[in-house]
């Protein structure tokens, strides 16, 4: 294959049954030059159909998005030419380009253009596009990360052997002979070479390329400075006149590789979380073709798999697909998935997650959702929203460093002639220093690189950003509103209290309430049975009435249990003081009742989250607003407010109702984060400037929200907020740090303070102190 374009189009060809493509060809290209023409004639296979279904969504009649991954990203002026170029293609309605991940967005309409005709506008300026696939992506990461090493090794091993010949004409301070230091020139010369043309060849490859299409980017200064340093060097060889450059030449280069390829590592491995989701399904599953009759087992790939397949999950192997249990008792692994470290106990009928892994005995599972269909398929879907979203502060960012570069032009010709009229001899390697020490890569990285590793981070924690403004956002809010049914609480019907009214105790009262409940779907008799516990006393001549409750003989004696009013009927008594107590507040009262009257009285509820109380606290120990908001009776909002620490209660509150809200508390000038159940509460998650919506269900992928809190856990959603808050500040600081270093860095250079080499060093540790501090959100505590 002459370029991995080639090998990309190739593998389509043959992954799709197209092989009969080659039956056209009887010769190979040449050369790649005059391959060109077959390579577009290829692109045309991205067109077909079949082969979109992977990578392209269908948003309309003839719009379509697709997922690409671009190979030559080096700083962010590529990501700004990118989006320049294919934005202006007449068809493309959107284009977005993730400067950390190197993956693109692309949005166009069928009718005006087709995918082969970008992919072949993105490969005229010089950069590969491929269908993002995992695998892919790696295999890319991987040569990248060799041929930056081979170049950096070069450039070292050069360096090292110039300076060798440097070093002696520095101390001999003019008492070296002309032909030893014509010979020392000569070596120097011949050792710089390899690594100018060979090390530093991207930063030409790049400058002549945004040169030719009439931008600036961030390899032009550098071109510039070592291009013009090494041709005043060769000069300076040749005539056996002048200084020469050629130490300062090769330890600059050294310096700029090795903090780009310090970055590139730091870059890939923030990303570790995205790229350990989209490869943590298995290749193959273990299919049980005719269960239950026949027990054996033959392996399939896990992309034929259907939904009513039934597969057998060995302990260790990764669950295929999302089902549910028909067989064995086991524990699942769910952390990636989640952010819940603690394994979760699996029977059967219980459903279970595809990418999880089964960690203790053997599961038989019958699959429910496969491909787009399954839980992990959203989840790394509403990843890829927020790394193709651009916030605004990145905005800004990039056009700030874009303007910079062509001002940094211009302050480099100034200096250039300034120093020549003044010393001449002085100004070249100044205007060197100039066009590297203040090159803008660190303020290029400093929003995005921070906001990856945040993301990641977040995603470990169970908190997942699906939109790109999310976590400045949520950093910044002043006001927090919560929905009760689902967020503060889990929707789930418990008891909350029991009122023993006659000779039974506490424990009596719900065996008995317990055991009448036994066959009941209710809520409430799933409440009591979950109270009770197993060892519950026989049940007899038990009879429902609809609407009302059950009636029946427990040890010789005939209950009735249900409604205050149906089961204390036949004895005529009153309910007691508690009971009306607790219907006042609103909850579910089941009364016990026998031949004389009351036995006892429950209280059932929604039950509130264990963890809500430290996730309020936390909150308004850091000065920010609580609401609770909700549309369920005031009574019952009340007593949730209460037991959480909550003042400010808005309860019986129509949708309609909740959206006025929050845009009132907008219009006061607020910034609002909304907490929800993600699909019921989706027109108040949108009017707020921020949302999470609870991550269960199999709505996920459904959601409109700006976070998804996937375990349903507020202690992670306690910890996303600190760390949100972090990432703010470590992207201030590495704003701060980037303005602050060009401010300081530019007029040393040109007073003629900083050589070249020192000017690489400072350019490369401003970037390698910006990727260095972005790490630090990945180790920071949040407890």
């Amino acid at each position: 294959m002459c370029c991995n374009g080639c090998q990309a189009v190739a593998r389509a060809i043959v992954d799709n049954g197209l092989a009969d493509y080659y039956r056209s060809r009887d010769a190979l290209p040449e050369s790649p030059r005059d391959a060109l023409p077959a390579v577009l004639d290829q692109l045309a296979l991205f067109d077909h159909a079949e082969f979109q279904k992977s990578f392209v969504k269908e948003l309309g009649p003839s719009e379509r998005e697709a997922s690409l991954l671009l190979e030559g990203i080096t700083c962010a002026a590529c990501i700004w030419l990118n989006e320049q170029h294919v934005g202006r293609l007449p068809g493309v309605t959107a284009v977005d380009i993730n400067y950390a991940t190197r993956r693109a967005r692309v949005r166009w309409d069928e009718s005006r253009i087709r995918l082969s005709d970008i992919l072949a506008a993105i490969a005229a300026i010089g950069y590969r596009a491929y269908p993002y696939d995992a695998a892919k992506n790696e295999e890319i990461s991987r040569r990248e990360r060799r041929d930056a090493m081979w170049r950096l090794w070069v450039a070292g091993f050069g360096m090292m052997q110039v300076m060798m010949y440097a070093y002696p004409v520095y101390i001999a301070d003019g008492d070296m002979t002309p032909d030893i230091e014509a010979l020392m020139r000569w070596a120097s010369l011949v050792l710089t070479l390899p690594v100018v043309f060979y090390s530093a060849a991207p930063f030409f490859r790049n400058a002549w390329r945004d040169l030719k299409l009439r931008r600036v980017g961030m390899d032009v200064p550098v071109a510039l400075g070592v291009g013009a340093a090494f041709v005043a060097s060769c000069w300076g060889t040749l005539g056996q006149a002048g200084e020469v450059y050629f130490d300062s030449v090769t330890m600059f280069i050294f310096f700029l590789l090795g903090g780009r390829y310090l970055e590139m590592a730091a870059r890939q491995k923030a990303l570790g979380v995205t790229e350990a989701l989209a490869k943590l399904l298995p290749a193959f599953a273990q299919k049980m073709p005719a269960f239950p009759v026949d027990r054996s087992i033959e392996q399939c790939i896990v992309a034929d798999l259907h939904a009513g397949d039934v597969v057998l999950v060995r302990p260790g192997d990764i669950i295929p697909a999302d089902g549910r249990i028909v067989e064995g008792v086991s524990y699942t692994n769910e952390a990636l998935l989640t952010g819940e470290s603690r394994s979760v106990a699996k029977a059967q009928g219980d459903s279970v997650t595809g990418g999880s892994l089964n960690v203790e005995s053997p599961l038989v599972v019958r699959v429910e959702q496969v491909g787009e269909g399954t839980r992990l398929s959203a989840i790394i879907q509403l990843m890829e929203r927020a790394a193709a979203e651009k916030p605004r502060i990145v905005e800004m960012a990039d056009r700030v460093a874009s303007r910079f570069v062509a001002v940094l032009l211009g302050v480099a010709v100034l200096v250039g002639v300034g120093w020549y009229l003044f010393d001449p001899s002085r100004a070249l390697w100044i205007t060197v220093s100039v066009l590297v020490v203040t090159c803008p890569c660190a303020l290029s990285l400093a929003t995005p690189i921070a906001l990856t590793v945040a993301a990641g981070a977040l995603a470990r924690d169970g908190l997942l950003v699906t939109r790109g403004h999310a976590i400045e956002t949520l950093a910044r809010a002043t006001h927090f509103v919560f929905d009760k049914t689902g967020t503060l609480t889990t929707g789930r019907m418990v008891l909350i209290d029991v009122s023993p009214a006659g000779a039974l105790d506490r424990a009596a009262c719900l065996a008995v309430a317990a055991a009448l409940e036994h066959g009941s779907e209710h809520p409430v008799a799933g409440a009591l049975r979950l109270a009770a516990g197993d060892s519950l006393p026989e049940a007899s001549d038990v009879v429902a009435e609809a609407g009302q409750g059950l009636a029946g003989t427990v040890a010789g004696r005939h209950y009735r249990i249900g409604r205050p009013a149906w089961a204390l009927a036949p004895a005529g008594g009153s309910l007691p003081q508690a009971g009306e107590h607790w219907l006042e507040s609103g909850d579910t009262v089941a009364v016990l009742a026998d031949e004389s009257g009351c036995v006892a009285v429950f209280r059932i509820g929604d039950e509130v989250r264990p963890e809500a109380r430290a996730l309020v606290a936390s909150l308004r120990g850091a000065g920010r607003q609580v609401m609770l908001l909700t549309g369920d009776a005031p009574a019952v909002a009340r007593r949730v407010a209460a037991a959480l620490g909550i003042d400010d209660v808005r309860a019986g509150v129509t949708p309609q109702g909740k959206h006025e809200c929050v845009s009132g508390l907008q219009a006061a000038g607020a910034v609002v984060a909304m907490v929800g159940d993600g699909v019921n509460d989706a027109p108040v998650l949108a009017q707020a400037q921020v949302s999470v919506a609870m991550g269960g269900g199999a709505q996920l992928a459904r959601t409109q929200a700006d976070f998804v809190l996937l375990s349903e856990n507020l202690d992670h959603l306690r910890h996303g907020l600190l760390r949100s808050t972090l990432s703010l500040r470590v992207i201030r600081q590495n704003l701060w740090w980037s303005f602050a270093y060009n401010f300081v860095a530019l007029p040393l250079a040109v007073a003629g303070l900083v050589t070249p080499w020192l000017a690489g060093v400072g350019m490369s540790a401003s970037s390698l102190l910006v990727v260095l501090n972005s790490l630090r959100i990945q180790r920071m505590e949040t407890d």
